[in-house]
């Protein structure tokens, strides 16, 4: 791995910016992700920005000003872009070429001039969007814990299905519905039937639930009709966020088979507006989690010595909840789980591999997610489906209030986190979202 670190990776830097030198900052000089954001005045367009501590660059106005003048034509081109589609189609050179100038500006002991105080702009005073335009959206089922969990619910002879240790399994999700942290959601309706009763009924589901998932950011695309080798897939991957994919569980479970989920998963997906590069990720590396004795090993289009030694990310994940009464009781949010993203069973890179295996093409800006991320303790359990088992253990919250699923008013706050020693910690920024009451249907 030594080989892949660089100066942007020594701890020891610091930055001008004095936010950015917290210990528990999300966003220390070596991580600095993008996003797209919009200051917060009227007609304020969309701009790609870099997060540095509680600040933003406003790339558009840097490179006005001259801040970035040493960008290749190419990357100075799409830093002025109101999405992030342009620098992910240059694949991950071009993120990395962008980040060391960066790097270079920001550093304290920079040679070159500081830019005007107008390029920094207050993360509270920028509304942070969704930070690329997406064409596709694919989720992913790569946590065999998860899988295992949720089958012996519903199929205790044989919770994973045959396929499972031979192949990725995903399913296409809904582009549309995916929004920024912070939106709210609206609590869906959808059909469900209990099993006592004769016909289905419509109305809002009594089940919803939370996803912890991690997503991966597509850079360079391949052509229609081409592969991505496994040796080759992480040059496709151009960054990383969190992902909450909200879950209607009573819908689901009426409408799953024969072809999967629908209804109950696509109307609404929450992601963190800041992308975290594969670059800056470089330190938090680790192997593939290792497959129990008897598991079969990975096809060999989805193997590879550098995916088995370092196809792994460290990235340590928390899920939280402050109901309405929290909230006004002044409440902090109740911590619910935790989970580390090392524990996949498939990895990234393989995830992407497998998707374009059949000649599918993937494009900048696609998302992939990488299904729900949980561990083998009741606490690494990352939805309420799990962590309540189908609402039979329900949670406590600091109120006295229980929870089977979630109710109207309650906030979900997801955080990932990397650290290892010798190196500085980064973090992704919250993926948050409230939920809000149906909208009945009318009659």
């Amino acid at each position: 791995m030594t080989d892949r670190l660089d100066e942007t990776h020594d701890a020891r830097l610091r930055s001008w910016i004095a936010s950015s030198r917290r210990a528990d900052t999300d966003f220390p000089l070596q991580n600095l992700p993008f996003g797209v954001f919009r200051r917060r005045q009227l007609g304020a367009p969309a701009r790609i920005g870099v997060a540095i501590g509680d600040e933003i660059l406003d790339l558009h106005r840097a490179v006005t000003v001259g801040a970035l003048d040493t960008l290749e034509p190419a990357v100075h081109d799409a830093a002025l872009a109101s999405s992030l589609n342009p620098l992910m189609a240059l694949g991950r050179p071009g993120a990395w070429a962008l980040r060391r100038v960066l790097f270079a500006l920001l550093r304290a002991d920079s040679s070159r001039p500081r830019p005007p105080e107008d390029c920094l702009v207050s993360q509270g005073n920028a509304e942070l969007l969704v930070p690329a335009e997406i064409g596709d959206y694919t989720d992913f089922y790569a946590s065999i814990q998860h899988a295992t969990n949720v089958g012996s619910m519903l199929r205790p002879e044989q919770p994973l299905m045959p396929n499972y240790k031979w192949v990725p399994i995903g399913y296409h999700g809904r582009a549309s519905s995916i929004v920024p942290s912070g939106a709210p959601i609206r609590r869906p309706v959808g059909q469900t039937k209990e099993e006592q009763t004769a016909m289905p009924v419509v109305g809002p589901t009594r089940s919803l639930d939370y996803e912890c998932e991690v997503a991966a950011w597509v850079g360079l695309g391949n052509a229609l009709g081409t592969r991505v080798p496994i040796a080759e897939a992480e040059d496709h991957l151009f960054g990383i966020s969190l992902l909450n994919d909200w879950s209607a569980r009573d819908v689901q479970r009426w409408e799953y088979q024969p072809l999967g989920p629908f209804l109950s998963k696509n109307f609404a997906t929450t992601i963190s507006p800041w992308v975290v590069t594969l670059d800056a990720l470089e330190p938090f590396r680790s192997a593939a989690a290792a497959r129990p004795a008897g598991d079969p090993a990975p096809l060999p289009y989805l193997d590879s010595p550098e995916q088995q030694g370092r196809g792994g990310l460290a990235i340590d994940l928390e899920v939280s909840l402050a109901s309405a009464r929290m909230r006004g009781q002044g409440l902090d949010p109740a911590p619910l789980s935790r989970c580390s993203f090392a524990a996949m069973y498939w990895t990234l890179g393989q995830l992407l591999t497998h998707h374009a295996s059949n000649g599918c093409n993937l494009r900048p800006g696609d998302l992939l997610g990488s299904g729900t991320v949980s561990g083998p303790a009741k606490e690494n359990r990352g939805c309420l489906l799990e962590l309540t088992w189908r609402g039979t253990e329900p949670i406590t919250l600091p109120t006295g209030e229980t929870r089977r699923f979630l109710e109207d008013g309650d906030e979900v706050i997801m955080r990932g986190r990397c650290e290892r020693t010798g190196f500085a910690g980064l973090g992704f920024g919250e993926c948050r979202g409230i939920i809000l009451p149906a909208i009945e249907p009318k009659a």
